[in-house]
């Protein structure tokens, strides 16, 4: 099974908003990928025009736990993952 091939496992991920003018972070469903790494899900209401996202929908990204302003604790997307597992046409269209 490689990197990029889904888990049937899902955990909730939060996307730091941009262009907020303080830290807003979005809840987002995401899928645990075999290596450690998670893809966000594309929420049925979403729209770009109205949220900036750090990093997009269907992304694979990286997460830490973080504490977040009111105190509770979840994971964050921290950073994009790499790629280098992934075919060369994935993610061109």
């Amino acid at each position: 099974m490689s990197a990029s091939e889904a888990t049937n496992i899902e955990a909730t991920v939060y996307v730091r908003l941009l262009e907020e003018g303080t830290d807003v972070w979005r809840p987002v469903r995401a899928t645990v990928l075999p290596d450690g790494t998670f893809e966000l899900q594309r929420p049925v209401d979403y729209d770009p025009e109205l949220e900036s996202w750090e990093f997009p929908p269907e992304a694979r990204v990286i997460c830490a736990e973080r504490r977040f302003a009111d105190g509770d604790k979840g994971l964050a997307a921290i950073a994009r993952a790499a790629s280098a597992d992934l075919p060369p046409s994935a993610g061109q269209g």
